[in-house]
């Protein structure tokens, strides 16, 4: 039997479609006796959504080819609206740049804990300055002793 179907093409994402005449045994994509229009489902801008021979697909079901829904919805569409009055599909939709992830933000605890730890770093260095303070003025101070007893 010998239908009127669509032959899918185009790149990934972005299907275009024949209408073809072919053999039901055949594949989807395969061999085809005869090529009777294309239909693009993401025609943008001046681009013509479809077209087909109207002609030719009268004269195909004449010799007994049955269509498939979708070519029957599309057939039908053409013939009401035409060519150049086919809806204007609306563009793809477009997708909107990743906004970078931010830092994770600290809890408060995690904040309340980083504090408190630069809080003791920085007693912990005044302290240590302290006594280095005094051990270098005791450090000194015996040598001031030892500069009076030699006098």
């Amino acid at each position: 039997m010998v239908k009127i179907r669509l032959a899918r093409g185009g790149a990934k994402k972005k299907p275009f479609y024949h209408v073809v005449v072919s053999d039901q045994r055949k594949s989807r994509d395969g061999r085809y006796i005869e090529r009777l229009g294309f239909f693009n489902p993401v025609a943008i801008g001046g681009e013509v959504p479809l077209r087909l021979n109207v002609e030719r697909i009268e004269y195909w079901q004449s010799q007994g080819a049955q269509t498939s829904e979708r070519v029957s919805h599309l057939v039908k569409h053409f013939i009401k609206h035409g060519e150049e009055q086919a809806p204007a599909r609306a563009a793809p939709p477009q997708s909107k740049p990743k906004a970078k992830p931010k830092a994770a933000e600290p809890e408060p605890a995690a904040e309340q804990a980083a504090a408190e730890t630069a809080e003791a770093a920085q007693a912990n260095d005044a302290a240590a300055d302290e006594a280095a303070t005094e051990s270098g003025a005791e450090a000194e101070k015996p040598a001031d002793d030892a500069g009076e007893a030699k006098e």
